[in-house]
Order: structure tokens, then C-alpha cells, then sequence
């Protein structure tokens, strides 16, 4: 039944891709095309545990004792806290979502502040894939709240299972915060990505590859290279080129226009950070 509701659910995001495309660029203003790629890669997570979701069997472990085995069963470990990022306010969903949904687990959703409209869009859509009401549950809130409704999704003892993306200061303090239940927590924090250039590479390659790793979703992602390491012997070639590039191809301007590769940051906080 679990499997059968995903896939239903995977086939109406599928049905309105457009649409959910358009409330991703409109409320977080990455161009439309990124969009729209964003919805598909969200869409095939709820593919995948779908069929997953046929496969949740047990194992059967030897034991010590030469007349005896060990059957290990899975089950589902109960509600689950999903806090999810801006930058792909729908593939941040579906992705952890779809796991837990697959195991028969219950969750509540806190989309970012700044990217409440596709979590509720998605909701809509379980909805009408016949999910049972109060299995897929969104909390939106303003910034103000945020702290406050993250510190009780982690110290509610309904809840068993924290997932969260997003930067490692606040990670740190949601570790806090679900210590005193002993929850299970999965974290993806942020990291550093080095961009490196050999003598030896292909330098159009390289730059191109520059700009998709640097520029993407106007470099507000996790993975966007932060710095670039170039060897001497090329460094000069590559830096005159890379600009070059930079110049020609990024366009600013509303994600709603098909020429704009580089949307609006997400907020003025972000502006006066840049």
C-alpha cells in the first residue's frame, strides 16, 4: 500500500512539474529551467522508494550456537522531524520523505522560512495520492519562530528521528537540543569544495566546468566551489578565460526569463554576506 501511494504520488508531481517548477522559481528565484530539473530529480526520489518500499525484508544472521538463527526484522522507529534547507526547497523533501514514508514512518516537515510554498505544494499532492491525512505534516513558520519550532521538533519525546540539512552552526545546536531524548539524527552540514586546476588540463573544460560548479543556483549551494586552486603554468590562461566566460554566458536577472542563468539571492542577508 506504502509502495502504491509513492508511486502515486511520484506520478502527480510528474503531472505538474510545471507548476511546481514555477512555485520553486517564484519563491526562491533560481531560473526556471534549474527549476524544472530540480522538480524531475525531487519526482525520482518518490520513484525510488516506491519500489523500496516492496523490499523492507528481514535478514537471517548465523548464531553462536550451531542449532540456532537470528532473524533481524526492520521497522519503522516513529515519527520523524524533517527540517529542510531553501536552496532545493522540493529534492530536500522528497529525499528524506520518501525514506521515511517507505519504512512506514510518520513525519513533520519544517520547510525554510524563506521556501514554505513548495513543502505545502507537495502536501497537496500526497493528499491527493491518497496518503493518509497526519502521515505527511508541514510546520511553515516566520524566521522569528524558526529557533523555537526546531528546539521542539528535537526535544518532543513523540518525535524519534531528526533529519536536517543545513548550515553546521545550527546542526550543532539541533545536537544539542536532541540529546536529552536520545534521537536519532542524521545531519548534512556544510562543507568546502575546492575547485583544482592542473598544467596538464583542458582549459575550456575547466572553465566550463568552473562556472557550473561556482554559479549554480547563483552559488548558493553546499557543493559550489568556495576556492580555486589553478597550478602556476596554466593559472594565468585559466584566469583570463574563466572571466572571459563569466562575462559572456551569466545573465542576472528574474528566474522567469529564459535568458537569466542567475536569479536573486534568497534574501537581503544574504546580499550584504556577498
Amino acid at each position: 500500500e506504502r509502495s502504491m501511494q509513492l508511486r502515486r504520488w511520484f506520478e502527480l508531481m510528474m503531472e505538474n512539474k510545471e507548476e511546481l517548477a514555477r512555485i520553486i522559481t517564484a519563491e526562491n528565484g533560481k531560473p526556471l529551467k534549474e527549476a524544472q530539473g530540480e522538480i524531475l530529480y525531487s519526482a525520482s526520489f518518490l520513484e525510488w522508494f516506491a519500489e523500496e518500499a516492496r523490499r523492507v525484508y528481514g535478514d537471517i544472521i548465523p548464531a553462536s550456537a550451531k542449532d540456532r538463527k537470528i532473524l533481524v526484522l526492520k521497522q519503522p522507529v516513529g515519527v520523524a522531524a524533517i527540517i529542510t534547507p531553501w536552496n532545493f526547497p522540493s529534492a530536500m523533501i522528497t529525499r528524506k520523505v520518501g525514506a521515511a514514508l517507505a519504512a512506514g514512518c510518520t513525519v513533520v516537515v519544517k520547510p525554510a522560512e524563506d521556501t514554505p510554498l513548495s513543502a505545502l505544494a507537495l502536501g497537496e499532492l500526497a493528499n491527493q495520492a491518497g496518503i493518509p491525512g497526519g502521515v505527511y505534516n508541514v510546520v511553515p513558520c516566520s524566521r522569528q519562530q524558526a529557533a523555537a519550532v526546531g528546539e521542539v521538533l528535537c526535544t518532543d519525546p513523540l518525535v524519534a528521528k531528526i533529519s536536517f540539512t543545513g548550515s553546521t552552526a545550527t546542526g550543532k545546536i539541533l545536537l544539542k537540543h536532541a540529546a536529552g531524548t536520545v534521537k536519532r539524527v542524521s545531519m548534512e552540514l556544510g562543507g568546502h569544495a575546492p575547485f583544482i586546476v592542473f598544467d596538464s588540463a583542458d582549459v575550456d573544460r575547466a572553465v566550463a566546468g568552473a562556472l557550473a560548479s561556482k554559479y549554480r543556483n547563483s552559488g548558493q549551494t553546499c557543493v559550489c566551489t568556495n576556492r580555486f586552486l589553478v597550478q602556476k603554468g596554466i593559472h594565468d590562461k585559466f584566469v583570463e578565460k574563466f572571466a572571459k566566460a563569466i562575462e559572456k554566458e551569466l545573465h542576472v536577472g528574474s528566474g522567469f526569463d529564459a535568458k537569466t542563468t542567475q536569479g536573486p539571492l534568497i534574501n537581503e542577508k544574504a546580499v550584504e554576506k556577498v
